[in-house]
């Protein structure tokens, strides 16, 4: 409403300005010789023909502020409007430049209109200062003949509240601008509480027309930390109050899906320091959330996946420490482990903790004693991707196998080799992950007379599960391994 009147004053400034300007223009190329200006007690009658006094009397009736002045641009009248206008309301400048009554930024464009005003009207904006703000005037220059005396006419119309029209208009316009273009959601409300504008992300928030509506009404909010005593309108009326509120969680429940939001709101002062309304935005805390809830998700995995690696570490230090002689074996042995465990646990951690393929794994453990590209290893068919616990367990198990080749099996002599392939096996878990460690070329295998840490290691390490393990066969040609990985611990099952 208030856009709608401030177009109606303006249409109606424009319309004035226009008659007012074609009487003078009428007066100055003298298609009249009288005019007749209403009173409210009477119509007064002015005769203008080579009547000097007649047009002083005119000048004096009009409303805009006007000038004559001669030939040299010296003042010959001034009427009332235009000398209180140029704070000079007693005095009698007759005579003087008329520049000289105006402040320098207005005096240059006087003299601009003055100087091209031998080829006709010319019209130009002033800026003067008023009592509480700025006075916007559209100046109008024109040669002027009365009798005898040749000089200019020179009106001062008015034109601030068409200048704050536009102005505001032109605000109102980029404000419109703004919140469409926001990404979060923004809602414009009156002083009553009642949303005046609102952008298409702010839409989203209700099943139901925004503009028109109350703010609780058609945005209703629940506060989940404010144990049900702030409510939506509450900060709606506190930000009109002036009192700005900031980042308050709450839900929308009319979303469709239903939103997690961060709720500010402000003060809207539009012109000088009177309140209007407010401004409240939204922020979708969507993704936030779930991203809130994966990262403590994870913090709970990391916490569970740290203490199971630390019962594992501590049952590496004190199964080793029980199968070693020396203190120098015990270091050398438990190093050996820990580092396979950490390679395996750095693969893991690029992975992002993910499933991963038993030949990454394979590739890693075996990387301290063989190539990968090695002719003394083959690799087949091991693409298949496994859990991080399995990982794990694959981890150590490899080390240890590796560790054995070189000190006693195939690895420990140059023409021996090493196979690690996927082979089928009867098995009661039809998913399970089957692979071989076989080596050959090696020193004659012996079964050992005793079974340390490292049998036990092997052995169990698959055993998280009913299905897994792993057989190690001393066979004459070299040692052979047979590793049973559980279906639940392999992405990709087969049938």
């Amino acid at each position: 409403m208030m856009a709608l009147d401030a177009q109606t004053d303006l249409a109606e400034l424009r319309r004035r300005l226009a008659e007012a300007e074609d009487t003078l223009r009428a007066i100055r190329e003298g298609e009249v010789d009288a005019l007749v200006v209403r009173g409210e007690a009477a119509d007064e009658v002015f005769t203008l023909e080579g009547d000097t006094a007649s047009y002083r009397s005119f000048m004096e009736a009009m409303e805009p502020g006007a000038a004559a002045l001669d030939g040299s641009g010296r003042v010959l009248y001034l009427n009332s409007t235009l000398r209180e206008l140029l704070n000079s309301p007693g005095d009698e400048p007759a005579g003087k430049p008329f520049v000289d009554l105006l402040e320098p930024a207005a005096r240059a464009v006087i003299e601009t209109l003055l100087g091209d005003a031998g080829n006709g009207r010319r019209s130009g904006n002033l800026q003067l200062p008023g009592d509480d703000a700025d006075l916007y005037f559209l100046v109008s220059v024109a040669p002027l003949k009365i009798g005898t005396i040749s000089g200019y006419a020179v009106t001062f119309a008015e034109v601030t509240q068409r200048v704050r029209a536009e102005a505001a208009e032109q605000s109102e316009r980029a404000a419109r601008a703004v919140i469409a273009s926001a990404n979060e959601a923004v809602i414009v409300c009156d002083r009553d509480g009642t949303i005046t504008h609102a952008n298409a992300a702010a839409a989203a928030l209700s099943d139901s027309e925004l503009v028109g509506r109350p703010f609780a009404e058609a945005v209703p909010l629940t506060f989940p930390d404010t144990t049900g005593l702030v409510q939506a309108d509450d900060f709606v009326a506190m930000a009109i109050a002036g009192t700005p509120v900031q980042g308050i969680e709450a839900v929308a429940t009319k979303a469709s899906p239903v939103k997690d939001c961060l709720v500010s709101a402000a003060p809207l002062r539009v012109v000088g320091e009177q309140v209007s309304g407010c401004v409240v935005t939204l922020v979708d805390l969507t993704q936030r959330k779930a991203a809130e809830k994966h990262q403590l998700l994870l913090m709970r995995e990391l916490d569970h996946r740290v203490k199971n690696t630390l019962a594992l570490v501590q049952s590496i230090s004190s199964r080793t420490l029980m199968n070693e002689d020396t203190l120098e074996g015990f270091h050398k042995a438990f190093n050996g482990r820990l580092r396979a465990l950490a390679a395996t646990h750095s693969l893991l951690s690029e992975n992002s903790w993910t499933d991963m393929t038993a030949h990454d794994v394979v590739v890693a453990e075996l990387a301290p004693f063989v190539p990968a590209d090695s002719s003394r290893l083959a690799l087949r068919d091991l693409e298949e991707q496994i859990t991080p616990r399995a990982a794990i367990a694959l981890g150590l198990i490899i080390h240890e196998l590796a560790t054995n080749a070189v000190k006693y099996g195939s690895l420990a002599v140059q023409a021996g080799t090493v196979e690690v392939s996927r082979v089928s096996m009867p098995t009661p878990d039809r998913h399970a992950l089957q692979l071989e460690w076989r080596e050959r070329g090696g020193p004659t295998v012996q079964p050992p007379q005793r079974k340390g840490f490292g049998h036990t290691l092997i052995t169990r390490s698959m055993q998280h599960s009913q299905h897994g393990g792993a057989e190690l066969l001393f066979e004459p040609d070299g040692l052979v391994c047979r590793i049973s990985i559980p279906g639940d611990d392999v992405a990709k099952m087969h049938g």
